[in-house]
């Protein structure tokens, strides 16, 4: 996965019009303003290396879900004035991604200037990754840069398209993502652990099935953890639980064990009558949960577990929380083991990657996150690259 362009790789790029595919697709208020520039600040890197080096920065992104129809509310322009806050310089607006109104924004900046282009998804052909938009859109540009990876699982034209048709390469942004990535499980320093957690095994079967053929452990808690203690004949009372997949999980195991991977579940649960905060609840093993209890979290000596393979291991990958995180005290085993990773990963003793949605909010809560290696926002890229899956943007990013 290491083996892509950088923009280091690129010569000269004096006067020369770099097309930057960023993720501005950020959250606004009531007012139509910018609530949270993480991803604005995330461009920063790339943007000013490029702008540094003379070229001029036309930037590519998505707001919304306009559907390839015009829809002034999903407008980039608010976000042109917020990024040029950010980057503290002047951001230009141009109403379109492509045609005259994008090259006369492009013509009206000096080398070194920067531009926002309109919603990309505003074109119907964007998400279809057609090639005449694709050729249009190509011949605003001298050169790609992907910096975006939480649309690299996509192949839009903004994504995948102009990457064939242009000499491409990875911002700064996404190189750090797929280096990342890379120590993670493209070529890790073993023993590996993986913390898969989440609601339902149903959502995650390909991530499980790719893992346990790539990592020496893996520990599996939150709602689909239910699901494997049934299949192996467990109570489990009324929780969360996909008893039609018993079979799959059976079949995961078999396959874990073939792999020599060793699979690790709950072997104390936090239960509860109620789905509610400060619920009413006990800590018992997991053959003593009753008919009319939920499974909520994981307990103390499952964490402890948990730490202990954290200590045998030298790179974690974390993608989802241990319980119901969200409520108290049912986050108790999810803060617990992401506070035992954050300490590990901040002396150097493991390599920690994480991401997903759920994920970033848990470690966030845990107040662990500036202490991994690595936090991924990128959830849906993320999730398809653990499931082993080629990723379009990043292919097309390949020498």
């Amino acid at each position: 996965m290491a083996d892509f362009k950088r923009i280091d790789d690129a010569d000269d790029l004096t006067g020369k019009t770099a097309l930057v595919r960023v993720d501005f697709n950020v959250p606004m208020n009531d007012a139509g303003e910018v609530s949270d520039d993480t991803r604005l600040r995330s461009a920063l890197g790339t943007v000013q290396s490029l702008s540094g080096r003379g070229a001029k920065v036309a930037l590519l992104a998505h707001f919304g879900r306009p559907k390839g129809e015009v829809k002034p509310e999903l407008s980039l322009r608010p976000v042109a004035a917020a990024f040029a806050k950010v980057l503290g310089a002047p951001v230009a607006f141009a109403d379109d991604c492509v045609g005259e109104a994008a090259s006369n924004a492009i013509a009206s900046i000096q080398g070194g200037g920067v531009v926002l282009l309109e919603n990309t998804r505003f074109k119907p052909g964007e998400t279809k990754n057609n090639d005449d938009l694709a050729d249009e859109m190509a011949k605003l540009g001298d050169i790609y840069v992907n910096d975006a990876f939480s649309a690299a699982h996509r192949a839009h034209v903004s994504t995948e398209g102009l990457a064939r048709r242009l000499p491409a390469y990875a911002g700064r942004s996404m190189e750090r993502e797929l280096d990342a990535l890379e120590k993670a499980l493209g070529q890790p320093e073993r023993p590996v652990l993986a913390v898969v957690g989440g609601a339902k095994v149903s959502s995650k079967i390909d991530l499980l099935k790719n893992l346990v053929s790539k990592v020496d452990a893996l520990v599996i808690g939150g709602g689909m953890a239910n699901t494997f203690l049934a299949a192996r004949g467990h109570p489990v009372g009324k929780s969360l639980c996909e008893h039609d997949l018993a079979d799959t999980c059976r079949e995961i195991e078999a396959n874990a064990k073939a792999a020599g991977c060793d699979i690790i579940l709950p072997q104390d649960v936090v239960v509860a009558k109620e789905f509610a905060a400060n619920a009413e609840n006990r800590t018992c093993s997991i053959g003593e949960v009753a008919d009319d209890e939920m499974i909520l979290d994981a307990g103390p000596q499952t964490v402890g577990i948990v730490t202990i393979a954290m200590d045998a291991a030298k790179t974690l990958v974390w993608n989802g929380p241990l319980g119901a995180f969200e409520i108290e005290p049912f986050d108790k085993a999810t803060v617990a083991a992401a506070k035992a990773a954050g300490e590990r990963a901040k002396s150097g003793k493991l390599i920690a990657v994480a991401g997903g949605g759920d994920t970033v909010a848990a470690l966030n809560h845990a107040g662990v996150a500036d202490d991994f290696s690595f936090v991924s926002t990128a959830g849906g890229a993320f999730l398809e690259w653990m499931e082993g899956k080629a990723l379009p943007g990043v292919e097309a990013l390949k020498k």
